[in-house]
């Protein structure tokens, strides 16, 4: 694979082919394993988490905003992000359209637990899929034509957490294939569109906040707290405009 977005395609397709094998050993497995499965999926998003808030450490970042605010750039960002999402009621939106989804694929079965296991299973994939910096940088390194390696290493990782989530939460694992499509595509052409779309202090702040996100998915994982994680989406697009904001004042 060469072309413009083959690193999108090929995350698609490690996506669909983790999901459906996933779903075809998923119900062989007891519930006590399908608990331990979503635990340590848990504790791995943990991980990947505070891989990317270390990014508030950056020192282009710091050198950019000053010492003492890229954790202020941060916080500003998730409070902003997670009001705005909260008013708009993005987290509503979105499980009224996985219910939805999942009804129609279900033809109109109407088991609440089957739709709770695919909105969840939806949307934890999707914002496990797209948020992070390798879904950034690689989408815009295939943009511009730098190469898919990134993509390519996010691929296989998330193959395998497809088939990890897919074999608990089931179909709508499958269909968050569509989500990383529709993100890693666009940013794909912001790349392609736009050249260098954000500077490396601006993908930092967003890469820090997207951590904290992750957070919030593996707290809901973990059964902890069912954090609204889809009201503090907006907080990616509200970081590096912070982020730019600090710079131009300071």
């Amino acid at each position: 694979m060469d072309f413009i977005g083959a690193g999108t395609v090929l995350n698609v397709i490690t996506v669909v082919i983790g999901a459906l094998a996933g779903m075809a050993v998923g119900g062989r497995l007891p519930q006590a394993t399908r608990d331990v499965v979503t635990d340590c999926l848990g504790l791995v998003t943990l991980l990947m988490a505070a891989l990317s808030v270390m990014e508030v450490l950056s020192p282009t970042l710091s050198a950019a905003v000053g010492s003492s605010a890229p954790v202020l750039v941060v916080l500003g960002s998730l409070l902003i992000g997670s009001i705005l999402g909260s008013l708009v009621g993005i987290e509503r939106r979105l499980e009224t359209l996985a219910g939805r989804v999942q009804g129609y694929l279900g033809r109109g079965r109407t088991d609440h637990g089957a739709r709770e296991r695919f909105i969840e299973g939806w949307l934890t994939a999707s914002l496990l899929f797209c948020v992070g910096p390798l879904t950034i940088l690689g989408s815009l390194d295939d943009g511009l034509g730098r190469g898919i390696d990134k993509l390519a290493l996010k691929s296989a990782l998330d193959g395998f957490a497809a088939l990890a989530f897919a074999s608990t939460f089931g179909l709508g694992v499958l269909m968050s294939a569509v989500s990383v499509a529709v993100v890693q595509g666009s940013l794909t052409l912001a790349g392609v569109a736009l050249g260098a779309v954000l500077p490396e202090a601006h993908i930092a702040a967003l890469t820090a906040t997207g951590g904290l996100i992750l957070v919030g998915i593996a707290l809901r994982l973990l059964r902890i707290r069912q954090i609204p994680v889809g009201d503090m989406l907006p907080a990616l697009v509200v970081a590096p405009l912070l982020t730019h904001l600090v710079i131009v004042l300071g």
